[in-house]
C-alpha cells in the first residue's frame, strides 16, 4: 500500500493515493459497455505498468518452462458474473431483490478502494516469499465491526503489526510483507444458516456487512444497505492506514516509541525494548557512516489489506478492469482468500476468483485432498505465476505434522509455485467452561512449530503466518507469558466472532517465530560454507 523507494512501481503513477475519500476526483471510471451494472476500468492515472522484478522474472521463466502446471488452462470463458451460473454457498438471502440491485448499482459507481498496481506489487513480494526470500505477516480482526470502528483500534492493530514486523525482520534478516486482515474483513462463513436460543430460531449472524449480531428478528434480516456502510468504513480505514504508513508514524526511527502501554511493563515489552534499542544503535551507526536515515525506505513502510472473498455480489461490484493491463482486479482489497467452506472446484467463489488478477489465498484444513489442491491451484493459477497463490494451512499441530507433508509433495510434483503460510488459529478453537470460545496459546505455538518442522523436513520454504489478532488488551485466548486463564476470559472478551491474540501474545509469538527464522538462516549459511579457494 505504501509506495516507497523499495517499490518497483513508479510513484508518479499514484498521485494523491494518500486520500481515498469517495469524492476524490483524481481518477475516472468509464463504462465499457451500455449494460446495467457494467464493469468499469481504472484509469491509468492510478494503475502502474506491470512491474518487472529481474530476480523473480528469471525464476518465473525457468520454473514455468519446466512446469506441467504452466500448460494447463481453464477452457470455459470467464466474466465478472459467470459465478452466478455456479453453486454459491454461504451467501445471504436478501428479502428485497430490488433494494439489493439498487445498492449494487451504487457500489458499482463508487471509486475502487485499492488499485491494480498495488496488488501487482504485493504479488511480486509474495513471489519472493515463495522462494524463501521474504516472510508474510498477515493479521488482524476475525471480523471487523461497525461499532468498534475508531481510529485508536486501527492504530493499535497497525502498531502491533509494525512491532511484529521489526522483530521478524531483525531476527530473520529478510523482508517482512505486512498484510492486514483489515479494511474489508466483515463477512464470516457459518457452519449453520440458523442459530437457535431458548427455542427461538433466527438466521445466523454473517458479519456486519450482512446483518446485525443482536439476537432479534429485525437485526438478523440481511440488509443490503450494510454493504454501503462496509464500503465507507473500509475506505476510511485504508485512508488512515495509508497516512500511518507514509506520514512518518511508521518511520524506523520511531521503533522505540511503538510499545503499547499495556505491554510496556511485561516480559514481551522488555524483549521488544531491548531489540528496539539495538535497531536504534544500528540506525545511529548508519547515520555516523554517512548513510541517511531520512531516506523513504526508512521513513515509510509498505502495507497491504486482505479479506475473505465471501459476499460475491459486493466483490463483483468492486471489480474493475485495469486499463494498463486489461486484467480484472477485485478492488475491495489487495489480496483475497477463499475459505475452507467455499473452495469447491466447481463452486461460485472459485469461479469468481479465477478471473481476477489479485494475489489469492487458499485456506486448507486436514480435510484437503492433495490431488484436489493441485487441481484447485491449476484453476486459479494456470500460468503458475509466483506470488499468485498462497496456501494457508489451518490444521492443528498433530494434523499439521501428518497432513501437510502430503500437500507439499503433491504441489511439488505438479511443479506448482506457491507460498506456504501457517494459520495456527482456526484449528485450535475450544469451548471454555464458561461457554466462551477460546484458543490456547500453547496450541497455537505448537502448530507454528509443527509448520516450521515440516518445512525443514521437506526442504520447502515456510513463507509466513496468518493470525487473528488485535492491538487491544483483550482476554480471548488463554495462556501466554502474561497468563490469561479461563477465569479471565469474561473480563475483556470483545470479539464479534472468534477469539484473537492480544498485543502481548502476538509479540510473544513473533519472538518464537523469529527464533525459527534465525535458526533456519544460520543453518542455510552453514550449508553454503565459507567462501574460499
Amino acid at each position: 500500500m505504501a509506495l516507497t523507494s523499495r517499490s518497483p512501481i513508479p510513484t508518479k503513477s499514484f498521485p494523491h493515493t494518500q486520500s481515498l475519500l469517495p469524492h476524490q476526483p483524481t481518477f475516472s471510471l468509464l463504462p465499457t459497455n451500455p449494460k446495467p451494472r457494467s464493469i468499469q476500468p481504472i484509469s491509468a492515472v492510478h494503475a502502474a505498468e506491470p512491474t518487472k522484478n529481474p530476480t523473480v522474472a528469471d525464476k518465473v521463466s525457468k520454473a514455468t518452462a519446466a512446469s506441467p502446471a504452466a500448460t494447463k488452462t481453464v477452457s470455459t470463458k470467464w466474466s465478472v458474473d459467470s459465478w452466478k451460473s455456479k453453486n454459491a454457498l454461504q451467501l445471504p438471502e436478501y428479502p428485497d431483490q430490488a433494494e439489493l440491485e439498487s445498492v449494487l448499482r451504487t457500489i458499482d459507481a463508487f471509486p475502487p478502494i485499492v488499485f491494480a498496481g498495488e496488488a501487482r506489487s504485493l504479488e511480486e513480494r509474495l513471489g519472493e516469499a515463495a522462494m524463501g526470500n521474504a516472510f508474510l505477516l498477515q493479521g488482524g480482526d476475525c471480523a471487523e465491526s461497525f461499532k468498534e470502528f475508531n481510529a485508536n483500534n486501527i492504530r493499535d492493530t497497525f502498531r502491533i503489526l509494525l512491532q511484529m514486523g521489526v522483530v521478524l525482520m531483525f531476527g530473520g534478516q529478510m523482508p517482512v510483507i505486512k498484510v492486514g486482515r483489515m479494511a474489508g474483513q466483515f463477512a464470516k462463513p457459518r457452519s449453520d444458516p440458523f442459530e437457535e436460543r431458548d427455542g427461538v430460531k433466527l438466521p445466523s449472524y454473517r458479519g456486519d456487512n450482512v446483518n446485525g449480531d443482536a439476537f432479534d428478528e429485525k437485526s438478523r434480516i440481511p440488509d443490503p444497505q450494510r454493504m454501503i456502510r462496509a464500503y465507507c468504513q473500509a475506505a476510511a480505514t485504508l485512508n488512515l492506514l495509508r497516512a500511518f504508513a507514509t506520514g512518518g508514524y511508521a518511520a524506523m526511527q520511531r521503533v522505540t516509541q511503538w510499545n503499547l502501554d499495556f505491554t510496556e511493563h511485561s516480559e514481551q515489552g522488555d524483549r521488544y525494548r531491548e531489540l528496539a534499542h539495538r535497531v536504534d544503535e544500528a540506525l545511529g551507526f548508519m547515520a555516523a557512516a554517512g548513510l541517511t536515515v531520512d531516506h523513504p525506505i526508512m521513513t515509510t513502510t509498505e502495507f497491504w489489506t486482505s479479506h475473505e472473498c465471501l459476499l460475491l455480489p459486493y466483490e463483483q461490484s468492486l471489480t474493475r478492469q485495469d486499463s494498463t493491463s486489461g486484467l480484472y482486479y477485485d478492488c475491495s482489497a489487495h489480496m483475497l482468500w477463499v475459505g475452507e467452506r467455499t473452495r469447491q472446484l466447481d463452486g461460485a467463489h472459485v469461479e469468481f476468483l479465477r478471473g481476477v488478477a489479485n494475489p489469492l489465498g487458499i485456506k486448507v484444513s486436514d480435510k484437503m485432498n492433495p490431488n484436489e489442491l493441485v487441481k484447485l491451484i491449476e484453476i486459479l493459477n494456470p500460468q503458475n505465476k509466483p506470488g499468485r497463490i498462497t496456501i494457508i494451512a489451518r490444521m492443528g499441530a498433530e494434523n499439521m505434522r501428518v497432513k501437510l507433508p502430503h500437500l507439499i509433495r503433491a504441489v511439488r510434483r505438479a511443479g506448482q509455485i506457491v507460498t506456504w503460510v501457517s494459520d495456527p488459529m482456526h484449528g485450535n478453537t475450544i469451548k471454555a467452561p464458561c461457554g466462551l470460545k477460546t484458543r490456547p496459546f500453547d496450541a497455537i505455538r505448537a502448530e507454528v512449530r509443527a509448520f516450521f518442522d515440516v518445512h525443514e523436513q521437506e526442504g520447502s520454504h515456510p513463507g509466513g503466518v496468518h493470525l487473528e489478532m488485535t492491538g487491544q488488551n483483550v482476554t480471548e485466548c488463554i495462556g501466554g507469558s502474561r497468563t490469561v486463564t479461563f477465569d479471565d476470559l469474561s473480563s475483556r472478551y470483545h470479539t464479534h466472532c472468534d477469539p484473537r491474540l492480544n498485543a502481548s501474545q502476538s509479540l510473544e509469538l513473533a519472538f518464537i517465530i523469529t527464533e525459527r527464522l534465525r535458526k533456519r538462516r544460520i543453518g542455510s549459511q552453514r550449508s553454503v560454507g565459507p567462501l574460499g579457494l
